[in-house]
């Protein structure tokens, strides 16, 4: 037990937090005692002596803590328990009665831990700083799992391609077996060139399914250095190599119940993809160091730009790894296959871009446009995220022009309707008639539709139709 720790520790406990802590107790010379070392230890501490007292400091001193004594002149302190804990106070209550009726009590209603006096002060000082790690441990997941929710909520699939209807089809899929059964979900590999948004989709399936509430975590197989690969996917023991100084759980585990992404799953080292393969088939992960494993329950997602089946063929890829991974396989096209999305991607971006750095609103010039259409993206989506911000934040004028795109020049226009743009008719006008064609053809003469994606009003939209003399 802590209470049998000598109060004659040589050197203070000192936390670097300054908390607020309120002392409720009758018993004055006591009372005295704890606010003076609680004060020493760095702490803003205040003094109750009865029930009704506590009810009063709570609204003006707002502690962070309160120390509890169950008898009191005017009560029991158990009866304060529910407005503590409704105003998410940690509370840790005392009694002197040997019984810890009281105390069990007090811990289903919410109280983190009970000492029974007499108290030992650095005992006391002992309880306060566990709790106090335990708080901004429980604070910091919170807080991560708050930003990686909203981080995967705010996650778009820009597209009306066939192929990305075809990938929103597949997600629709997974995400309603997701929904009919508690059952390990299958795992989802993720294939397609760099650049290709296998990452956002990956995030896009988590935040479509039932356990988008739960972690997402990201593993970049290629970034992750060789020699701690190994300790940062399975996690490791203390003691269990060199500057092991610690137990600590892998990325496998941090998943938890949510999903893991293993992005770029080609890089990873022979030697551990027989190791994951292993947590694939029997779910359970055993840390470096340890004989004890672990379940796991995440979702296991795994993206590639490599050929996994060509690389098992010549040995550079374990088969049966690549049989277990590739239960449902999604495709993700290049952008020069998606010639559909691109001026929509174009202007996503713009308008993203435009609304991270607070800057005014732009429009792309008739021949940028026509140049965002050419080019081929050999980077993908990716590739034109970074050339549009780039456009945006160096863009002085309010029309970003095909200079300010900085695109390598393209000798002829692609097929469709914006080849009516010839070179007889590159002009400014011919370039603008081209693109609202193209446009409207995307859109199936939907006027709105049109306009959302050439970035313009539908106003606009309406005024270069009559000026160019076209209707629908």
């Amino acid at each position: 037990m802590l209470s049998q720790i000598s109060s004659s520790i040589d050197k203070p406990i000192r936390l670097v937090s300054k908390k607020k802590i309120l002392l409720v107790e009758d018993e004055v010379l006591f009372a005295r005692a704890v606010v003076k070392r609680l004060q020493k230890a760095g702490f803003e501490c205040e003094h109750a002596e009865s029930l009704h007292d506590a009810r009063l400091l709570i609204k003006q001193f707002e502690p962070d803590m309160v120390l509890l004594d169950m008898r009191l002149p005017d009560g029991n302190g158990i009866d304060l328990l529910p407005e503590f804990v409704a105003k998410n106070i940690n509370i840790i209550v005392m009694t002197a009665y040997g019984d810890v009726t009281d105390a069990v009590n007090a811990i289903k209603l919410g109280a983190i831990d009970y000492l029974k006096k007499p108290i030992d002060l650095e005992e006391l000082l002992l309880i306060i700083q566990k709790n106090e790690k335990t708080t901004e441990l429980q604070t910091s997941l919170d807080y991560s799992r708050q930003r990686d929710t909203l981080a995967n909520e705010s996650v778009q699939l820009i597209g009306e391609s066939a192929a990305m209807q075809s990938v929103r089809q597949q997600i629709t899929r997974i995400a309603q077996l997701s929904a009919l059964s508690d059952a390990v979900q299958p795992t989802v590999l993720i294939t397609g060139e760099t650049g290709t948004g296998k990452d956002v989709v990956a995030r896009y399936l988590h935040a479509s399914c039932v356990n988008h509430d739960k972690p997402f975590v990201h593993v970049d197989c290629a970034s992750l250095p060789a020699e701690l690969i190994e300790s940062e996917l399975f996690g490791n023991e203390k003691g269990a190599f060199t500057n092991a100084v610690a137990s600590r759980p892998g990325l496998i585990e941090s998943a938890e119940d949510g999903t893991l992404f293993l992005d770029e799953i080609g890089e990873l080292p022979l030697g551990l993809q027989a190791k994951l393969l292993n947590v694939l088939e029997r779910r359970m992960v055993r840390r470096l160091g340890s004989t004890k494993e672990r379940p796991v329950h995440a979702r296991i997602i795994a993206a590639t730009n490599r050929d996994l089946y060509q690389m098992s063929n010549e040995g550079r890829f374990r088969s049966d790894l690549y049989y277990r991974l590739n239960v449902i396989t999604m495709q993700m096209p290049p952008l020069r296959d998606r010639s559909q999305d691109v001026i929509l991607l174009a202007n996503y971006f713009r308008q993203m871009t435009e609304k991270r750095y607070a800057l005014p609103h732009h429009e792309f010039s008739p021949t940028a446009l026509i140049a965002i259409q050419q080019y081929r993206w050999p980077g993908n989506v990716r590739e034109m995220r970074h050339q549009i911000s780039r456009a945006v934040l160096m863009c002085t004028q309010p029309v970003i022009s095909e200079h300010d795109l900085g695109l390598p020049q393209v000798g002829h226009l692609p097929a469709g309707p914006a080849a009516a743009a010839n070179e007889a008719q590159l002009t400014l006008d011919g370039a603008e008639k081209a693109m609202l064609l193209s446009a409207l053809e995307q859109a199936r003469n939907n006027v709105s539709k049109a306009a959302r994606i050439l970035g313009i009003t539908r106003m606009t939209m309406r005024y270069r139709m009559d000026k160019h003399g076209i209707s629908v």
